[in-house]
């Protein structure tokens, strides 16, 4: 799939934008209540002993702030902020340049970071554990180690793939947070706050309009504010109230519980070729003309937090909630009465 969604979480180059956008403090951010209340204590608390942070894990689906809440972790602490990948850091020599740069206390940034190595990450453990750098110089006989102390500092990882990061990753991380959702009255501060940073009237019904379809994502939020602001310029529409944004929206396919084109494709799909499933995933991705990866992890996982979709033993299967928002009747038949007793048993 090329072409890129307007609702995908996933970060798009024209987000670059939202930088400007993002809160500068923890008092300043909207949503995460209870992650962020727990991490005002620890970071008020490192302040005081004047200590590095104990090493933080972010984790949770893409475009919730993560590296929003790492760069509000620095500030906070008033300390320097330095931010890497975990696919760019290749070689244990290219972790040693970053640490040895670090200044006392510092913040390190590491995002994706289940996709570090396995060599840099035995490089990573004495680092966290010791602030202690273990290397091998040289080659054959003439290789020797050297034991580099390195400053006190404080690293901070995210991931959307918490899965992936091995346990004795994860377990040296002193502060695990999980980064949620955010509820639609958080959605509706957030692009309340950036229409004002952008000069841009919108009223309480119209940012709540956006709010309920950006998917329980920041990023979404952002990007679909600046698409509906684009829409209102060229309409010369000096307020953008709950009946401009729901034009706008429309005009970008984007419906009432955020679904796009591609996820109405999926679901009419299965309603009108395969009865409302089950349907096998290999099927579904021949029938789209889609890689199974796309289906399974870019279409499917918000149908299925919505209860729009079902996944079984014997393939994918749609819900009556779903013939409902469709505006679809839901047929009965006997492959469906069986399933839905089946999902009924569970």
């Amino acid at each position: 799939m090329n072409k890129k969604r307007v609702i995908s979480p996933e970060s798009h180059i024209e987000d670059v934008a939202d930088s400007a956008l993002r809160p500068q403090h923890l008092s300043e951010f909207v949503g995460q209540n209870q992650l962020c209340e727990n991490l005002s204590v620890f970071v008020k608390a490192a302040r005081k002993r004047n200590e590095a942070l104990d090493h933080v894990l972010f984790y949770g689906p893409p475009g919730l702030g993560k590296t929003t809440l790492a760069q509000i972790v620095a500030r906070e602490l008033g300390v320097g902020f330095r931010a890497t990948s975990g696919p760019i850091i290749a070689k244990a020599g290219d972790l040693a340049a970053i640490l040895t740069n670090l200044q006392h206390n510092d913040v390190l940034f590491i995002d994706e970071i289940h996709r570090l190595s396995p060599v840099v990450e035995e490089i990573l453990y004495p680092a966290m554990e010791d602030f202690q750098l273990d290397l091998i110089i040289g080659e054959g006989p003439a290789a020797r180690s050297v034991r580099i102390d390195l400053p006190h500092f404080t690293l901070v990882g995210a991931t959307t793939r918490s899965g992936l990061i091995t346990n004795p990753l994860r377990e040296r991380f002193g502060i695990p947070l999980r980064v949620v959702f955010y509820e639609p009255h958080e959605l509706e501060s957030i692009i309340s706050r950036g229409a004002n940073l952008l000069g841009l009237e919108l009223s309480k019904d119209g940012a709540m309009e956006i709010a309920k379809r950006s998917r329980g994502t920041p990023r979404v939020a952002g990007r679909l504010l600046r698409r509906v602001r684009d829409f209102a310029v060229v309409d010369n529409t000096k307020i953008i109230d709950q009946g401009a944004a729901n034009l706008a929206l429309n005009k970008l396919d984007v419906d009432k519980l955020g679904l796009d084109a591609m996820d109405r494709r999926y679901l009419i799909c299965i309603a009108d070729n395969y009865g409302g499933g089950p349907v096998g995933v290999e099927t579904m991705a021949a029938a789209l003309s889609e890689q199974r990866d796309t289906i399974e992890e870019v279409i499917e996982p918000y149908l299925i937090q919505q209860g729009l979709l079902i996944r079984t033993q014997r393939g994918r299967a749609l819900t009556s909630q779903t013939y409902t928002h469709l505006g679809m009747k839901a047929p009965v038949s006997a492959a469906q009465l069986e399933l839905m007793e089946e999902t009924h048993n569970d």
